[in-house]
């Protein structure tokens, strides 16, 4: 399979399976979607009629290309065979540890962000803290249930978590009190709104915390329109300063600043320029995903606007990074040489395997989007995964599961998306979010572009 597309002055010839990507001419752009659709001699007199003008398109020009392109599929970087199909085998009877915990250490929150799917951090259910004792067992489980993996993470989530800061430290500590009885090493990670951060948060993080991520939506009047305090005051000249000295003091180590766009601001470009421009380099937007009916919800209409917001976003990185003053996308990195083993691509982000969530009260779900619908309650940090049916349904979530993914040239990419957003759009984790799958096409083409012309001007 391949997937042929142009963009920025390129023309992108992307080989699926094998994952070649080939930046060709026209007349090879041409060439390479006829090739196996029409005859040798068909081709060649095809291109011939539409080229009729150019006097450097001849029989043998074209008959060098075709052998170009032949010498390409018999190396596999053309027109690969699906390899993998074979072998994604029955995930179900794969062996699984515990790698990752998504811990609930607050659901609660002292903003109260319209579109918050955790319903402003209560999950739709009751606020609560967690309490050491629960995170102290939720770290064993996960110790108990690693295997043999050395590096386990966890990531401090909310709510808020910083409104159950004390209680986030010491589990920090005891973490680190079982890393060498136990073999383990920690990674550490919080995600904050910014309302409560103060020099003590930062040196702290920056010390124990391999990641944080920022909550920023970008200017000032679209941030604050949605990211309100409880008295209904705008958070960003808050937090503005706050992120800035936190970035600052990482050292090197990673951070995001995360920010979500909805119908509201479709020009989010201009946020995450805005982000870039008050010195953030590391930086994250999401489109929101609510319920249609909701104001801000995005709309299929909506689709053309986005498209062109991440071609110009491309664009302005590759500008950007030639002036020196380059910044991270997280939905661009990608790594055409080294990237996620086959493994990766097909079983996916592994939630409900290898990755749960855990609520204040020590109950496990697949991951932090489903916390609070019972039906997807997995058990709990004492007893263990007891819902095991459930278990076994994830590790059947992948690419090769989803009828509505075969045909789909990103599907390596995306390893079948994400079982939350199925859900919630399809009622099955099986299902597609075919609005979220639109979405990470274009980003995938854009991520492919970036790579491409960068390689091509290292030439």
């Amino acid at each position: 399979m391949i997937h042929a597309y142009q963009m920025n002055g390129y023309n992108i010839i992307l080989d699926v399976f094998s994952g070649s990507v080939h930046v060709v001419d026209d007349v090879a752009y041409d060439l390479i979607q006829l090739y196996e659709t029409l005859p040798k001699e068909e081709v060649i007199a095809r291109l011939l009629e539409k080229y009729a003008g150019r006097a450097d398109v001849t029989r043998a020009e074209l008959e060098d290309c075709l052998a170009d392109v032949e010498e390409l599929k018999a190396a596999g970087k053309l027109y690969a065979p699906d390899a993998y199909a074979d072998r994604a085998f029955d995930l179900k009877n794969r062996s699984t540890v515990i790698k990752a915990l998504c811990l609930h250490v607050a659901h609660t929150c002292n903003l109260t962000c319209d579109y918050c799917f955790a319903s402003q951090g209560k999950y739709h259910g009751e606020r609560a803290l967690m309490s050491f004792e629960v995170g102290k067992q939720a770290l064993d489980f996960l110790i108990a249930h690693s295997g043999s993996r050395v590096n386990l993470e966890v990531d401090f989530f909310g709510g808020e978590p910083l409104m159950n800061w004390e209680v986030v430290k010491q589990l920090v500590a005891y973490g680190r009190s079982q890393e060498e009885p136990c073999h383990k090493k920690f990674r550490f990670t919080l995600t904050t709104n910014g309302m409560l951060v103060n020099d003590e948060v930062i040196d702290f993080c920056n010390k124990e915390m391999h990641n944080v991520v920022l909550s920023l939506d970008g200017r000032k009047e679209v941030h604050d329109r949605l990211r309100r305090t409880v008295g209904g005051k705008g958070s960003y000249d808050v937090i503005v300063p706050r992120f800035q000295e936190f970035a600052a003091r990482r050292e090197g180590k990673n951070y995001y600043v995360r920010g979500t766009y909805t119908r509201d601001n479709l020009d989010f470009t201009n946020d995450i320029f805005h982000m870039a421009d008050l010195g953030f380099t590391e930086l994250s937007m999401e489109p929101v995903v609510c319920a249609p009916e909701d104001p801000y919800a995005l709309r299929p209409e909506d689709l053309p606007v986005l498209f062109e917001q991440y071609e110009i976003l491309a664009k302005e990185m590759l500008k950007r990074d030639k002036e020196g003053r380059g910044f991270t996308f997280y939905h661009y990195m990608i790594d055409l040489k080294a990237g996620p083993c086959i493994y990766k691509r097909i079983s996916g982000c592994g939630s409900g395997t290898e990755y749960l969530a855990v609520t204040p009260w020590g109950d496990l779900y697949p991951c932090h989007q489903f916390v609070g619908d019972e039906a997807y309650k997995m058990g709990d940090v004492w007893q263990g995964v007891t819902n095991t049916a459930l278990r076994d349904e994830f590790k059947l979530c992948n690419a090769y599961a989803r009828p509505d993914c075969q045909d789909c040239w990103a599907r390596l990419y995306c390893s079948g998306g994400c079982a939350a957003n199925a859900y919630h759009a399809t009622g099955s984790i099986k299902g597609v979010y075919e609005y979220g799958c639109e979405l990470f096409r274009k980003r995938m083409e854009c991520a492919i572009m970036i790579q491409a012309a960068k390689a091509l001007d290292k030439e």
